[in-house]
């Protein structure tokens, strides 16, 4: 079958890219404060250079300009920031609110996509991401509960990945996806490095076994993704990312002990229903702006 019809194979990397997340929220859950936020996240891009070696010669060969260097540099810069913030907040609050507020950067996506990049908001799709918003209001409940640090800490998370795809989609035009993601994982080693300096401690060799897990499960989730896209549309995958935050809620509660707050599940609900009509309509505009398989020949 063609690329982008086998939705049922879609679904099933999409399923085994939210299991490998979840692990990965898991790993650096159970870390907790025993390695610090900048040290844990060094540790982690450190040790996951290993998957970097294939990427090295095409890296090489892309002789990249002055300007795609500033704008891996750029990015590199946020998604350091991005990192830190995404390890400190999984120290502080519930798995399920981390991975509830994470299904915000989609939305900022399309807000910066429209402001930066001048491209068409239209108000079906401004209402969705008004929505997605609401849902995390819902979350965080100002006034009616304690907003933790870790909830500002992910909000922050949130807008700094959403920059660094931004960036990305720049580039992603211009070089081979292997050299966008290689590029991300030296920027981002070097990026941390002095953070991971500064806050430098002792580390165990079972915690730097779990770290190096983490670089596991990562990759392999970026890995599954890229062929879940590759089989089926965003708008039969997108969806099944919901199944990540009922995975997190009940790994919070079986594992870490964490109380299950229906309000956390209800409003990344509200968020992942905007997300996946956001990737709906992006997904119609395109269909009306490409000609059909017949119309090309």
């Amino acid at each position: 079958m063609a690329a982008q019809n086998r939705p049922l194979n879609g679904v099933f990397w999409m399923v085994l890219t939210g299991l490998n997340f979840v692990a990965v929220t898991a790993i650096v859950k159970h870390i907790g404060d025993a390695v610090p936020a900048a040290q844990g996240a060094f540790l982690r891009y450190l040790l996951g250079l290993v998957f970097l070696i294939p990427m090295i010669r095409p890296i090489l060969a892309a002789r990249l300009t002055r300007r795609q260097l500033k704008l891996f540099a750029g990015r590199g810069v946020v998604h350091t920031v991005a990192v830190i913030l995404w390890f400190y907040a999984m120290a502080r609050i519930p798995i399920a609110d981390v991975t509830a507020m994470n299904y915000l950067s989609p939305v900022y996506v399309t807000l910066g996509a429209a402001l930066v990049l001048k491209e068409a908001l239209p108000p079906r799709r401004l209402a969705a991401v008004i929505m997605a918003l609401i849902g995390a209001l819902i979350i965080l409940r100002p006034g009616f509960r304690e907003i933790d640090e870790g909830h500002i800490a992910m909000l922050g998370t949130a807008v700094m990945f959403a920059i660094g795809y931004l960036i990305a989609k720049q580039l992603s035009g211009e070089v081979s996806a292997t050299v966008v993601v290689g590029m991300l994982s030296v920027t981002v080693t070097i990026g941390l490095a002095p953070f991971a300096a500064a806050v430098w401690v002792p580390v165990d060799m079972v915690n730097i076994g779990w770290l190096f897990l983490v670089a596991c499960f990562a990759t392999a989730g970026h890995y599954s993704m890229t062929l879940a896209f590759a089989a089926a549309p965003l708008t039969v995958t997108q969806p099944v990312t919901f199944l990540q935050l009922i995975w997190a809620v009940l790994l919070g509660a079986i594992v870490f002990d964490e109380a299950i707050d229906g309000w956390v599940v209800f409003g990344g609900a509200v968020i992942i229903c905007s997300v996946s009509f956001i990737t709906w309509r992006e997904a119609r505009a395109k269909r009306m702006l490409t000609p059909s398989h017949h119309a090309t020949k």
